[in-house]
């Protein structure tokens, strides 16, 4: 892409509303636009990222066996009236009513239409494991929007929900999910901490949060030193080690020594839990079992199914991941003071491309030759081929935070060379033309 054809409307300063850092970076980048409070538009550069770490979410859960599902961002009251939840939920619903003056609102999660959907279509406990996701927008009305991205109203998320015969099938997909997410989070250059948590208004009794380590980050984090030492990954040694949020630490009260203990900030950017039959029972959502008192044919009660006769309540897990938050808090864990500095893995280009001197007959055919041809190979670049100052050039790379620079001068290209600067080191080397022109990983 060449910034002349582009929309990329960056900012020198930072915004007077904008307080913490990833706000700021992404207003002065030209990734958001504020359209009301905590409502936010996607402008190129930021949509860009916003799809590449969607890309990783949907293909980890694609690969734990997981469907894809969309379903609607506007529900029924009846359902969550069902499910006891829409009085309990408190203001941050926004609750509506439609021309025929009947109750609907706008989901800020889903657990009600799935579980809906469930009981009308599977029957048999032969259906069961189910495991159901989508990438959708939500909304909840902060009382008081703030941080950006961090805490909007309006927010992309990625909510899965499952439904098992019993605890212990219910267990392994938690776990199958607990290592996704590691997967998920790592695959985007990230690095994530789960800690024990609250269930909250979602309900159940076993609950993991996933943050992103960041100095900036919002909560403390203090988890067993064993963490960092982990080579292997291994669910069940991980679960048992000590990893507490800091309104869940409780100092006097770790089964840990504090020579034993690290801490370090986060940022949440995912939520898991196992909520048993909160919403299968509330909801009437079963299946029919084998015909005797559970599957396997036997007098005995499915473990943690709740039955009534031959009716069996499947046990249900949900899992969410603020697909909008994590753009925001991976700035927050990779910037300097020049702007962002973006993981190649969800970079929204590899390559920025500037021409020092645009307009120079040898300049402009080297940058155009550089451009045409890693383009052709699939490599995503930022071409500068605009008028502006070295120093303004310069400034914009370092501000949108493109892993690799590839600045061609009329000196060095009358040498058959370029120089190519590697934005989070800052490190330079001179590189050939020929070289450039053949190699994706620069």
């Amino acid at each position: 892409m060449k910034l002349s054809q582009y929309f990329l409307p960056t900012l020198k300063e930072n915004p007077i509303d904008a307080t913490v850092v990833s706000h700021q970076l992404m207003v002065r980048a030209g990734m958001i636009r504020q359209t009301a409070s905590g409502i936010y538009t996607w402008l190129p550069l930021g949509l860009k990222v916003l799809r590449k770490v969607e890309r990783i979410i949907k293909e980890e859960m694609d690969k734990s066996g997981a469907l894809e599902v969309l379903m609607p961002t506007i529900q029924p009251a009846e359902l969550w009236q069902e499910s006891g939840r829409y009085d309990a939920y408190g203001k941050e619903m926004l609750r509506i009513k439609d021309r025929h003056d009947r109750d609907i609102l706008y989901g800020p999660t889903h657990e009600e239409v799935i579980t809906d959907i469930f009981r009308k279509n599977v029957t048999s406990y032969k259906d069961l494991p189910k495991n159901l996701y989508q990438i959708h927008w939500k909304f909840r009305d902060e009382i008081r929007p703030r941080f950006g991205l961090m805490r909007g109203r309006e927010f992309l998320m990625k909510d899965s929900y499952s439904f098992d015969i019993d605890e212990i099938s219910a267990k392994k997909t938690y776990n199958l999910m607990y290592e996704t997410y590691f997967k998920i989070f790592r695959r985007m250059g990230l690095k994530p901490m789960a800690v024990r948590a609250d269930t909250g208004a979602i309900g159940g009794d076993l609950s993991h949060e996933f943050h992103i380590l960041a100095d900036t980050g919002e909560s403390a984090i203090f988890y067993d030193k064993k963490f960092d030492e982990l080579k292997n990954f291994d669910v069940a040694e991980m679960q048992s080690l000590y990893a507490m949020a800091d309104e869940m630490h409780v100092a006097e009260k770790c089964p840990i020594p504090e020579s034993q203990l690290n801490s370090r900030r986060g940022i949440e950017v995912g939520h898991i839990f196992n909520f048993g039959t909160k919403y299968s029972k509330s909801m009437n959502a079963s299946v029919m079992g084998s015909g005797s008192s559970n599957p396997e044919g036997s007098s005995e009660r499915v473990s943690g199914a709740m039955e009534v006769s031959n009716k069996i309540y499947p046990n249900m897990g949900s899992y969410g991941i603020g697909v909008s938050r994590v753009v925001a808090a991976a700035i927050e864990a990779n910037h300097d003071m020049n702007g962002i500095v973006w993981p190649r893995e969800i970079a929204p280009f590899q390559i920025a491309l500037i021409n020092v001197r645009s307009g120079d007959e040898l300049c402009d055919k080297v940058c155009e030759e550089i451009y045409q041809k890693l383009s052709a190979q699939g490599v995503e670049v930022i071409y500068d081929d605009t008028k502006a100052s070295l120093g303004q050039k310069f400034a914009t790379a370092d501000l949108i935070g493109i892993p690799t620079q590839i600045i061609v001068g009329p000196k060095s290209a009358a040498a058959g060379m370029v120089e190519v600067k590697d934005r989070k080191s800052g490190e330079k080397k001179e590189v050939g033309i020929a070289e450039i022109l053949t190699r994706k990983d620069i």
